[in-house]
């Protein structure tokens, strides 16, 4: 058994040694190889290109170059028996890069030698160096480059590096419009465009718009035209918006207007009502109000959002994908590892506000933000929340705000007339990036839940002063006025509400018994907002602390968690469901369930890109 037990904390070390003499031994062969290039020495080729003479070993080219390979290892072939030979169609400072790299490992890559040198490795198949070109030139993507290097990509038969490029040119195909590179564009260029799916941040709509525009611009053929308009997805344009396509201005100049013209805008409507009238396209407009900008590319999917598992706590995001049935990682929160922030979804943008990171076992509270954009896979920095929060409640309302109630907080003053004084609500505005304290809540609260529900904000449950609320609070976002409703049927807290239609529903979390003892909620509470009555809506199959919960497509879901008992706390990765229309629950292990044992996750539902990432 002591030996068996021994053989893990050994092997990492006996790994790590081999793994550095291996890297040792490839460094001194390299060194050996290209001394013996230098001094001329067992030379037995010469490359000469653009009047350039590379003395070079056979074998260690044929090992590195498929290329060369079949070029020395087929006796028929007259290069296999000549000393010299001509390379044409690449330049002599690519074709000495290459050497220099097959010998030594070092290649310097910049804006100008990038092209040459993925021409020429590309032409002698040297794949170390092109996989090299290619991840120089992702990371280098940007909105004066992303035409051309898509371009290139084509030419050299680089697709990944190609759906890179057009990716990001979908991403900020707003902003790229609007550059001369969208004149620029070849009308295949474009038409791959509209038919890959690729996410895009105009509405499409204002894809409508563009696209003729360039059609006006660029003079295409009338066939070529409706081609690329037979590729939008009319069924994103609302019926009742219809009629307002033919008032679009077509100009790409600014300050100019152009007409939409009566051929363009007839043979669009034709298309559109042919759809209509085979119910390719829904009558009434049942989009949500959190959807992205454009649906093209784009699927609904569960978060799950850092958490607790055997290994500590973690900042990354899980994904669950409905397309592929599967959990991936799709990001993490830039930030030291935290817990107990605060998460929205606005816009379908994520925030993430607040929290607590440990150091030496101490808890330490933070006031930062962060945002993340699913369509560009990309994180910013808001501004920081006045009073760092941890275990608060941060929900979005409209398309504008995010409203943060209680928690722990951080500050100096902490006798009860300084937190008098101190609003517990916090207002941010996306467009001015800043926080306003906002009328406070008479009750503070920590471990509560809130839901917005129009415009109004509900929070409920919770702890104060050790005490477990059952209390539930309205905000009227317009009045700026609270309001006490009707209380929860039990004291509950680190539950989530959920809202579907005019209900707002209370899910998970736990309680005391009479002993002090942490009982769990055994059911789904349903609050009906207009009758301001609380009912039972289902009973919880298998309760579990610190599960994360959202809602998805009328589905309630929840992930993970702890089973606990007096003696054992054991983590789960099972997601469970409940179907709000069908009034069942379902689990379904084989896909559903996380890959590893969670707890005290944040979940959200999102759209993302349905690759995964742009």
């Amino acid at each position: 058994m002591s030996a068996t037990a021994a053989t893990p904390a050994v092997a990492p070390a006996a790994t790590a040694t081999a793994t550095q003499t291996a890297n040792s031994d490839e460094e001194n062969l390299l060194r050996g190889l290209n001394k013996l290039r230098t001094e001329d020495k067992l030379t037995d080729v010469t490359l000469i290109v653009e009047d350039h003479r590379f003395k070079a070993h056979r074998v260690v080219l044929a090992a590195s170059s498929d290329y060369f390979c079949a070029m020395f290892a087929d006796c028929a072939m007259i290069e296999s028996r000549q000393e010299e030979i001509n390379l044409y169609g690449i330049t002599a400072r690519a074709m000495s890069a290459i050497i220099d790299y097959i010998y030594t490992s070092l290649l310097e890559l910049n804006s100008d030698n990038i092209e040459e040198i993925l021409a020429a490795s590309t032409h002698v198949q040297v794949r170390e160096v092109i996989e090299r070109c290619t991840c120089f030139l992702e990371t280098e993507i940007e909105m004066d480059n992303c035409l051309a290097i898509a371009g290139m990509a084509e030419i050299y038969g680089q697709m990944a590096l190609s759906e890179r490029a057009y990716r990001y040119i979908c991403a900020h195909f707003e902003e790229f419009s609007a550059t001369p590179d969208f004149k620029d564009l070849k009308v295949d260029q474009l038409q791959f465009i509209l038919s890959s799916n690729y996410p895009i941040d105009v509405t499409e709509q204002e894809l409508v718009r563009l696209v003729c525009s360039y059609c006006l611009d660029q003079q295409v053929a009338e066939s070529a035209v409706w081609d690329l308009l037979h590729l939008i997805n009319w069924s994103h344009i609302s019926y009742k918006s219809l009629d307002g396509l033919r008032l679009l201005n077509c100009s790409l100049e600014e300050g100019k207007r152009l007409e939409m013209p009566t051929d363009y805008y007839s043979r669009m409507k034709h298309e559109y009502l042919r759809m209509l009238l085979r119910g390719e396209i829904p009558l009434e407009d049942t989009s949500l109000p959190q959807r992205p900008t454009n649906m093209r590319g784009m699927e609904l999917s569960l978060l799950k959002i850092g958490g607790f598992g055997w290994k500590g706590l973690t900042n990354v995001i899980m994904c669950f994908s409905p397309t592929k049935m599967k959990w991936y990682e799709l990001t993490s929160i830039p930030h030291i590892d935290q817990c107990n922030f605060g998460t929205a979804v606005l816009n379908n943008e994520l925030f993430i506000v607040g929290g607590a990171y440990d150091v030496c076992l101490k808890e330490y509270i933070h006031p930062f933000g962060f945002c993340y954009c699913p369509l560009r896979n990309s994180w910013v920095t808001i501004a920081p929340i006045q009073l760092d929060r941890c275990r608060f409640s941060l929900n979005a309302v409209g398309k504008q705000y995010l409203y943060a109630v209680g928690g722990i907080v951080e500050y100096d003053d902490y006798s009860e007339e300084a937190m008098r004084r101190i609003s517990n609500v916090e207002r941010y505005d996306i467009a001015r990036n800043v926080w306003t304290f906002m009328p406070s809540l008479q009750e503070n609260r920590s471990q509560h839940a809130g839901v917005v529900v129009g415009d109004k904000l509900y929070i409920s449950g919770g702890i104060y002063l050790a005490d477990i609320l059952a209390s539930m609070w309205c905000f009227d976002t317009t009045t700026e006025h609270w309001q006490e409703l009707a209380p929860m049927p039990t004291p509950c807290c680190d539950h989530v509400l959920v809202a579907i239609d005019n209900r707002i529903y209370a899910c998970g979390g736990w309680h005391e018994s009479l002993t002090e003892s942490r009982v769990l909620v055994q059911h789904i509470y349903a609050y009906d907002i207009e009758s301001n009555a609380w009912s039972v809506e289902t009973q919880i199959p298998a309760p579990k602390f610190y599960s994360g919960v959202t809602v998805m497509n009328r589905t309630i879901f929840f992930v993970g968690g702890l089973d606990s008992t007096e003696s054992i706390d054991r983590a789960s990765s099972e997601t469970m469901a409940y179907d709000l229309d069908n009034k069942d629950w379902w689990h379904r292990k084989d896909s559903w369930d996380t890959p590893n044992a969670v707890w005290e996750s944040t979940c959200a539902a999102i759209y993302v890109p349905m690759c995964g990432g742009t």
